[in-house]
């Protein structure tokens, strides 16, 4: 962020998001900041989200009506290039690279004329974790 203003709230919320790997909703920064004995408004948190995602500096996705947008520092992952798993339980989102998924976007292309937007492509199911709770 050369050159342009920026204030220590903005700072905060971007180094946050810089040592995440996960996409991080607003709440996510809040708790964290709170954590850390910050009290930050939520106004504010959604201000900076929008600011760094028009520099370019965050991608905003919004995988379905029911869950908030969530937020990833562009460098951490290119999730243009990979499918994501959402857990219908916790609401976990999970990176999936496989290189199987390349064979079935090759199906699906040759097979069904389509062309898929493995960034956009969300498959929903249950996580591990809240699979092994139901035992």
């Amino acid at each position: 962020m050369k050159n342009q203003y920026t204030t220590k709230q903005r700072e905060l919320i971007l180094d946050f998001l810089r040592e995440s790997s996960a996409h991080i909703t607003a709440k996510d920064i809040i708790l964290h900041l709170e954590e850390q004995g910050i009290n930050i408004g939520t106004a504010t948190v959604y201000r900076a989200l929008e600011k760094f995602v028009s520099q370019g500096i965050l991608k905003k996705m919004v995988i379905d009506e029911r869950s908030g947008a969530c937020y990833q520092y562009v460098d951490n992952m290119h999730c243009s290039e990979h499918f994501h798993l959402k857990c219908i339980k916790c609401g976990k989102l999970i990176h999936l690279s496989c290189e199987f998924l390349a064979t079935l976007e090759k199906h699906i292309y040759d097979h069904h004329s389509f062309s898929v937007s493995s960034g956009k492509t969300v498959i929903y199911g249950t996580c591990i974790d809240c699979e092994s709770k139901r035992s």
